[in-house]
């Protein structure tokens, strides 16, 4: 199977599996998880993600999902560095669009990991070719030259 199907089959199978959640999601979180102490970086920012995500949701409507202006909030305030200091409401508008799978005009947890998980890949290739493009050529030193 190709990446691109791996991933599509992944990205579907996650779709499914957020939409039965939200049909039969409890009227809390459970709080066992969230309540331990985590042990690897990995894990804090698992809990991080989470936590971040519910620190905006649920202001306007559904507590579950980002409306508009939840995600708007976020970005700028979460993301804002890494975005530029842009409060472009069309640049909001279309991040929403792209996220927002199932047309509800909101942004569940399953859509707000997608935009996370995109955002981190599209870091990490600018941060390698960045660090690519600083590595000394055949021949030279590793010393900057001015």
């Amino acid at each position: 199977m190709e990446t691109s199907e791996a991933s599509r089959d992944l990205w579907q199978s996650s779709r499914a599996l957020s939409l039965h959640e939200s049909s039969t999601r409890s009227s809390t979180m459970p709080d066992t998880i969230m309540s331990k102490e985590p042990s690897s970086n990995l894990e804090s920012a698992m809990q991080m993600l989470i936590k971040t995500f519910h620190k905006y949701s649920g202001k306007e409507g559904d507590k579950y999902t980002l409306s508009r202006g939840e995600l708007k909030e976020l970005l700028l305030e979460e993301l804002g560095s890494y975005l530029g200091s842009s409060k472009d409401n069309e640049a909001v508008e279309k991040v929403m669009n792209d996220l927002d799978a199932n047309n509800d005009g909101e942004v569940d947890f399953t859509e707000f990991i997608i935009l996370m998980g995109a955002l981190t890949v599209a870091c990490n290739d600018f941060f390698l070719e960045f660090k690519t493009d600083d590595k000394p050529k055949d021949g030279e030193s590793a010393q900057k030259k001015d």
